[in-house]
């Protein structure tokens, strides 16, 4: 089994993609060893890339979702970039686009009409909200259908509804994407035939809304917003420790209450409590509850508090803020972290979290520069130096 390739090797895209939900999608493409070419614009590429400068002078996010593309710059607006365009896709195995609703099929690069003009294609859109209905044209970024997706009703505290920390609309979409590109290329596999792929960001994040929506239509109420605490199990919460940091603790049924009553709290008498011994009784008494759980932690160092509770075979875990996750012995145990080029130097990334056994690892490419490879993906698709001179002069490449 040794020695296997990476699973996408002879794999071409091309993607015509900006932000996060499209390009995450065709980075876990490019990790798995196919060809990802990424057409941006030529007026500062991807917007992404003007985010912020956090990643060494780089946009966190593009740096995140980038690497290992090619990356050719052309103004799509002018019939030449968009020849190019098509030029590349005659040749490549899947299309990716996530432009705004509309626009790719004024070029002529919507899914179902490449799917037409090349049968083995696979052409993915994603998008907002999706193709048809009341909200297809309307803007879609990540926040926005956080709050249209019910996501932020859900999240935070009693008395303030917030957003996710991380764009999960966009992650939610990437990842959707990215399954249905694989499910297409196993059909065409056996069918020889490609086809459309869609995607939308609000169906992506519906799906991942599946416990408290079912919670909700089924058991006719909503889960109450809880902050770090369980909505419908306790203890399932954050507690401050003696050294200022916190650890959250899950009891996931009775029998783990009464070890954490006798090994924890060191009141066995608890476990046996009716206002305590089940979890529906814990919940109606959560303050209660979380008063004796908050005080046995409270007087416990951090890591004391964790190994009582191991030792306890209670689930713990300790808060962790970014750095900390940085440093995290289980990833560094792992051997996970790698570095990756990029114009500004070598930077440090994970590797994808889809790990192979017996092949190669993931092919983590450089981050690439604005146009990078303009010139080799221009003499690839045929152009002559006269031609790519006249494109380059005329700001239809850069």
């Amino acid at each position: 089994m040794d020695g296997l390739p990476p699973p996408l090797e002879g794999v071409t895209v091309v993607a015509v993609e900006q932000a996060v939900a499209a390009p995450f999608a065709t980075r876990q493409l490019a990790d798995l060893g196919a060809r990802v070419i990424k057409v941006e614009r030529i007026d500062g590429g991807d917007f992404a890339r003007g985010y912020d400068t956090a990643a060494a002078g780089l946009a966190s996010h593009f740096v995140w979702c980038n690497r290992g593309k090619e990356s050719i710059a052309l103004d799509l607006k002018d019939p030449r970039g968009l020849d190019v365009v098509r030029r590349l896709i005659a040749d490549a195995d899947v299309f990716v686009q996530n432009l705004a609703q509309g626009a790719a099929a004024r070029l002529g690069l919507d899914a179902a009409t490449l799917c037409a003009a090349h049968p083995r294609l696979i052409a993915v859109d994603v998008s907002g909200y999706g193709s048809g209905g009341p909200y297809a044209d309307k803007r879609a970024y990540d926040m926005l259908v956080q709050c249209e997706a019910g996501l932020v009703s859900v999240t935070g505290t009693p008395g303030q509804p917030v957003k996710a920390g991380i764009p999960a609309a966009d992650i939610a979409a990437g990842m959707y994407a990215f399954s249905g590109v694989l499910a297409a290329l196993v059909r065409r596999g056996t069918t020889g035939r490609g086809g459309p792929v869609e995607v939308s960001m609000l169906e992506a994040l519906a799906e991942w809304m599946g416990h408290p929506l079912h919670h909700t239509i089924h058991g006719g109420t909503p889960p109450e917003r809880t902050g770090l605490a369980h909505a419908v199990i306790a203890p399932y919460d954050a507690y401050p420790t003696a050294d200022g940091g916190r650890v959250l603790l899950s009891v996931q049924n009775d029998r783990e209450w009464r070890r954490l009553a006798e090994h924890v709290l060191g009141r066995s008498g608890l476990g046996t409590d009716p206002e305590f011994a089940t979890n529906a009784a814990r919940v109606r008494h959560r303050e209660r509850t979380d008063a004796l759980v908050g005080e046995a932690l409270g007087a416990l160092g951090t890591d004391e508090a964790l190994a009582l509770l191991e030792a306890a075979g209670i689930a713990c875990a300790r808060l962790r803020d970014l750095r900390e996750l940085n440093g995290h012995p289980q990833l560094a145990a792992r051997e996970r972290w790698r570095e990756v080029g990029s114009p500004a130097g070598p930077l440090r990334a994970l590797l994808p979290p889809i790990t192979l056994p017996g092949g190669s690892e993931a092919r983590m490419g450089d981050v690439p520069a604005l146009g990078e490879h303009t010139e080799a993906l221009l003499r690839a698709a045929g152009m002559t130096d006269e031609e790519i001179a006249a494109l380059r002069r005329d700001g239809v490449a850069a």
